[in-house]
């Protein structure tokens, strides 16, 4: 089997040039930084950067605005969480699977992480059973993490249950961490919040949506000319296209899709979560470089 990894840096290599790869670098490295953390270097001013971090005097010798950088004094455990339930084995909105979306944004944000020294662990499971592998270093294990999640996300596996895994961690995972959580789309309920806004008040928290097939195609035509079934992976259900040729069926279908997606983004805004979405591997890079410049913005 080819390399996770290796895909992973071809990914990059391809969506991102050397200055791109710079500046998610530098949007990685900042999760951490706070005034009192050592500085390390300048770069150029891009807009949304702070004010407040302009060396004024090496900008006006280099005749443009220049930022100051700073690295943490000690290295970060960044923690991958995830769901390995069948929902993740279902198809993405791109039509590609989600563990496949998934796997990338966890090998981005785990090779930017091995980029920086840090120690990597994975958290992640279905409603049956919740797997921990220990935070290290290096290459290898970081292929084992990508590799351990494409193994055990299946069809055929039990369904999904992210809750249970984020309970793990608020359970047995101690110390401050960088919490790296990938899912689908998740239904918001107060108990859910309540155990986000708990995760929250102890770690840094990213999160990653990966969207749902669109069940009512905007084309009724092309739903019309549809010979393809489509089944639920939750109960093995037939899903009809037919509905998605009634106009007011789609619209109705559109406006509960919009609520869900409202009533997910309140509660992780609630929790004072930074949330970012991706329907496809194309949108990986960018969404995750827009995630970490906006966590940067709330800090």
């Amino acid at each position: 089997m080819a390399s996770l990894l290796q895909r992973v840096k071809s990914k990059m290599a391809i969506f991102a040039h050397r200055k791109a790869r710079g500046m998610l670098d530098g949007e990685y490295g900042s999760v951490f930084r706070g005034r009192s953390l050592d500085f390390d270097d300048l770069r150029a001013y891009v807009p949304g950067d702070e004010v407040r971090d302009i060396d004024w005097k090496a900008s006006a010798r280099h005749g443009s605005p220049l930022i100051r950088r700073y690295v943490a004094v000690r290295r970060q455990t960044v923690l991958l969480v995830t769901d390995t339930g069948r929902n993740m084995a279902a198809e993405a909105r791109s039509g590609e699977a989600k563990k496949d979306i998934a796997i990338l944004a966890l090998g981005v944000l785990g090779y930017l992480a091995h980029r920086h020294g840090d120690v990597v662990g994975l958290v992640c499971g279905d409603s049956a059973t919740t797997r921990s592998l220990p935070a290290k270093r290096g290459e290898e294990h970081l292929e084992r993490l990508l590799r351990h999640v494409d193994a055990h996300t299946r069809l055929d596996g039990p369904p999904s249950r992210l809750q249970d895994q984020l309970q793990h961690v608020a359970r047995n995972v101690k110390g401050r961490h960088l919490l790296f959580v990938v899912a689908d789309e998740l239904p918001a309920d107060a108990a859910t919040g309540q155990l986000l806004r708990r995760l929250r008040a102890q770690h840094e928290i990213l999160w990653l949506t990966v969207r749902d097939a669109d069940l009512a195609p905007s084309n009724p035509e092309a739903a019309e000319s549809s010979t393809a079934d489509s089944y639920s992976v939750a109960d093995a259900a037939l899903l009809a296209w037919q509905p998605a040729a009634s106009a007011a069926v789609a619209a109705a279908y559109a406006t509960a899709v919009a609520q869900r997606d409202t009533d997910r983004k309140a509660m992780l805004r609630a929790a004072g979560i930074t949330e970012g979405d991706v329907a496809a591997s194309d949108d990986v890079i960018t969404g995750l470089f827009a995630l970490l410049e906006r966590h940067r913005r709330a800090g």
